[in-house]
This record gives structure tokens, sequence and C-alpha cells, in this order.
């Protein structure tokens, strides 16, 4: 039977927040299924590049990759100069971190400059069960990880780490390695990109991280691109299923949808038809990209979007949100 404070998918058994350590940021060895594996550490343990061009983070001996994967793939653009590769102690060196608070209250957003790879966000969301993370930055700084820690300590644990597809890991194997969150979350169909880090919850179609904190697989973008849908404070953190055009004074203006955003390579029909049936349904007023927040972008607007690009040959191009 499920505890009534932790959602039916993650039930006592596999609480995440059921082993915490005394200061809230990690597992305790002991009592659990996953704890006690006999063949947990079969890995070697290989250190860690980032591709300086998207920041896309492998493991690798040495001297290192030759070849960024996600670059490599028709969804992002090649370098023009070629590869360069860094390690964790040169990206550490090269940013400085920051933090604030979210537009929408009970989320902090966590960053780098200077730009560094795709420049993502770490989203960190605190719920019932304690702090859950999605996204990623491109890399956690001594500060970033003590203000995690901080949060942690006095939120309720960080139990759970999830990110939506490839673009938005970030430095995740990092916070994994740091802050060991006894859920790790990536969708079934996208563990294909996950070698620098280990998934221990691989999700299917729909699955329940917090109260009111649930991840749907849209697919499109990636077979197993996900949304995350807080349905206490109305937000979609929607990766990369949309691609948000703002003003110089941060207002949404327009809203696209895209295979490959470099390439203009526009969905199919069909991925907008499965992207419709899931996002349709959920009740929102702001999306979170891997990149910012956008209060003012509603669930309506992304069902008109859609709508409307179900109306003729697929298209890339940002529609004006005035028009949805």
């Amino acid at each position: 039977m499920s505890s009534p404070d932790v959602p039916s998918a993650i039930d006592r058994a596999t609480d995440p927040a059921a082993d915490l350590t005394a200061d809230g940021t990690g597992a305790r060895h002991g009592a659990s299924q996953v704890d006690t594996n006999p063949y947990r550490g079969l890995l070697p343990d290989l250190p860690a590049y980032a591709c300086t061009n998207c920041g896309h983070w492998q493991r690798w001996p040495a001297p290192g990759p030759l070849v960024c994967p996600v670059c490599a793939d028709v969804r992002n653009a090649l370098p023009e100069h070629g590869f360069e590769f860094v390690t964790d102690k040169q990206a550490d060196e090269l940013v400085t971190g920051s933090w604030r608070p979210a537009p929408v209250d009970g989320v902090t957003e966590f960053g780098t400059k200077p730009r560094f790879g795709l420049d993502s966000r770490g989203w960190v969301i605190e719920t019932d069960i304690g702090l859950v993370g999605f996204e990623c930055a491109p890399w956690y700084t001594a500060d970033m990880l003590a203000e995690l820690r901080r949060m942690a300590a006095e939120k309720g644990g960080f139990p759970v780490l999830a990110s939506s597809h490839v673009h938005g890991y970030g430095a995740l194997w990092q916070l994994q390695q740091e802050l060991e969150p006894r859920v790790v979350c990536v969708n079934v169909h996208d563990l294909v990109w996950t070698k620098a880090f280990r998934v221990t919850w691989p999700a299917d179609d729909e699955l329940e991280l917090a109260p009111g904190l649930t991840l749907h697989r849209t697919g499109g973008h990636f077979p197993g691109h996900s949304v995350l849908h807080d349905s206490r404070r109305g937000i979609l953190f929607c990766g990369d299923s949309l691609k948000v055009d703002l003003s110089d004074d941060g207002q949404p203006v327009a809203l696209s949808a895209h295979k490959a955003f470099h390439a203009q390579i526009p969905l199919s029909h069909g991925e907008l038809r499965e992207m419709l049936a899931v996002v349709g349904v959920l009740d929102f007023g702001a999306v979170a990209t891997p990149f910012e927040m956008v209060p003012g972008v509603t669930t309506d607007h992304v069902v008109h979007l859609v709508q409307r690009l179900l109306s003729g040959p697929p298209d890339a191009a940002p529609v004006p949100l005035a028009e949805l």
C-alpha cells in the first residue's frame, strides 16, 4: 500500500524521501533494494568531458572523445571550427554560478555565466516530498552546490532529479554524484543519451514524481521527450516541445514547435497530434523551457498553435502570440 504522503507511482518501498541523510541531501545506503543491489558499480569510473558547443557531458577514457553525439545529431548544429571538449575542472574555471527565484513562487532557477554550451537552466521545485530538480545548469560551482544542500536541508531533501530530454541534461551527472537523489528519471525511449549518469527510474508515458508534479511523454522532438506539469502552480516545464520568442523586455511574442530548431525541421502531423493529446488537457498559465520561464503562455495558446500547424503543411516558423 502506498503512503498517503507519496504518490502511487513512488511508494514507500522506493520513496525518494524515505532514506535521506541527516542533512536531507542524499540516501542512506541500507534498507532499499536499489541500495543493496550487488551489481552496482560495474561501470568504470571514467572522467567527464563537456562539449564546448552544446555542453553535453560524456564519460570517456582519456584523452577524451573526438565527437559529440548531440552535435552530430540532426537536431543540433555542428561546431563551425571543430569539436572541443573540457574537463570538469576546466568547466569550473570557465563559469560562475548564480540562482534566483523564478517568476512563479516555489521554483528556483540555477544557471551559469558566461554562456556555456546551450546555456541551460536548472529548475528546483518545492514539493510535499522535498525538492525536485528538473533540467540542469551546464555546471554547478561549489557555491551552487552549497545552496542546493542548504535548500534541501530546509525543504525536506532532494529526492528526485529528472529531465525532459538530452538538450536539458546539463550537468545532471554532477548533481547525481553530489546530491545522490534516490530517483533519477528520464523517459525510457531516451536512455541512449544518458551514458554520463545512471537512470534509476526509466519513465513510461506518465509518472507522478511528487504530488501535483507529473511527467508526461510528448515525443516529437525526441522519442522520449517529456514535459513536467506542475498542476498546483499552473506551470508546464515544456522542454523543447515549444520555442518561445521574447521581446526585448522579456515578454512572449511568438511560439513555435520543431523537430530540429537549427535546421528548422518541423514536427510531423502525427507528432503534433500526439503532443496535442497530452498537452491539450493540462492546465497551465506559464511555461518553462530549459532556458527560461515565461508566464503568460497558456494552454489555449499551445492548443491553438498546434491546431494551426495541423491545418496546413508542416512548419517550424514562429507564430505571433497575438494570432493564437
